[in-house]
């Protein structure tokens, strides 16, 4: 063999240096790889053998004991070239029970505010449309009697056009305007004029007019539109021709304005009880407002109310009537509140118009003034007679 073997690299099987001897099954050492040979040849570092993991350590405990001195992108170091075993450097290990870090301070959040009750309208229009709408009554009421006639006559045309507008909006239901409006008109005139008997007169004529007048359209749909034509003829004007019959009395603007009031200050107590100690639900699923406390005070204020007025404002009235009568009206009132909520839920609206900023619509304010106004002309005729 030439000199060049001397220089060439040892062969697969030996780690270097001829002292240490072959590797287990290698093939014994040549004469060629004697102690000078040997000598001339860098020595491989050892490297520990790595325990298997267990079955109880995941893949990536097994990869982190990879880790570490002997496994890093970099030369030996100079005790490597010397011939010696570098120190093996312990594994890395990964905690077993790390420590937690410590979480980050968040900011304090704010508390939320209780909310306050809320009216749900609002009340400075509402105030002002109502004062200015008290303003209006009180001066036709004692001033000239007439006057008052049409009040009620134009507050019955402009319900009965936001309740067949609803109608017809809403379900298709198309109840003619016309007739209705002209006959529910002619209805309170006919009150004031001729009594009960005139307004059933002219409830009975302006039913007929409903009936011809929708012969002029397609037979389809007839029997719903004059229904509803009829229903909301009795509902509208007749109901409001009460009003009329109570104003022809001699004591006539006495006995409105006791109506007026009884049934405002129904509302009010209703409203101001149950906005403060409502908790109760009266209907939930006609008017979910309306509380069992706000009815108990509906009743309360009306029946003081109804004592001061029999006894002071009504001629040979007396407190205990007016007590009765109280009660009646918030009875009445409450239940025509409720009427007109079924209407409007089963319409899915919240209001009949907006004509009156923070009221709605004329209707919205009619609700409970239509059937409190033959329960008061009844009982006041009963307590102290027609006048």
């Amino acid at each position: 063999m030439n000199d060049s073997s001397w220089g060439a690299p040892p062969r697969a099987g030996y780690w270097g240096p001829s002292d240490q001897g072959p590797l287990q099954g290698a093939a014994p050492a040549g004469p060629a790889y004697d102690a000078h040979s040997a000598q001339q040849t860098r020595p491989m570092p050892i490297v520990p053998d790595v325990p298997e993991h267990g079955g109880d350590q995941d893949d990536d405990q097994g990869a982190a004991r990879l880790s570490g001195p002997l496994f890093r992108d970099e030369p030996f170091r100079d005790d490597t070239y010397r011939g010696e075993t570098p120190s093996a450097q312990p594994y890395a290990a990964v905690p077993q029970n790390p420590e937690p870090m410590p979480e980050a301070q968040q900011p304090p959040q704010p508390q939320p505010q209780p909310q306050k009750k809320s009216a749900g309208r609002d009340l400075g229009s509402a105030i002002g449309v109502g004062v200015g709408l008290g303003v209006v009554i009180i001066a036709s009421l004692f001033f000239v009697k007439a006057v008052f006639v049409g009040v009620i006559a134009a507050a019955v045309v402009v319900g009965l056009w936001e309740l067949t507008t609803r109608l017809q909006e809403r379900k298709g239901i198309k109840a003619p305007l016309v007739p209705l409006a002209i006959g529910g008109a002619a209805m309170v005139v006919a009150g004031y004029v001729r009594g009960a008997e005139g307004a059933w007169v002219a409830m009975a004529l302006t039913a007929l007019a409903v009936l011809v007048w929708r012969m002029t359209e397609s037979p389809e749909g007839y029997l719903k539109d004059v229904t509803a034509g009829l229903f909301a003829a009795f509902y509208v004007p007749f109901l409001a021709t009460f009003v009329a019959m109570m104003l022809a009395a001699d004591d006539g603007p006495w006995r409105v304005l006791t109506f007026l009031l009884l049934t405002v200050v129904s509302d009010t107590g209703a409203y101001a009880v149950g906005w403060r100690f409502g908790r109760t639900k009266l209907a939930p699923r006609i008017s979910p407002g309306k509380t069992r406390e706000g009815l108990l005070g509906a009743v309360g204020f009306a029946m003081v109310a109804g004592a001061l007025c029999m006894q002071f404002l009504i001629d040979d009235g007396s407190w205990w009537q007016g007590l009765l009568l109280g009660l009646a009206v918030a009875a009445s009132a409450t239940l025509g509140d409720l009427g007109e909520s079924m209407i409007k839920r089963d319409l899915g609206i919240k209001d009949m118009g907006t004509l009156l900023p923070g009221h709605g619509g004329i209707m919205d304010r009619l609700d409970s003034l239509l059937p409190t106004a033959p329960v008061v002309w009844l009982l006041l005729v009963v307590f102290v007679g027609s006048g």
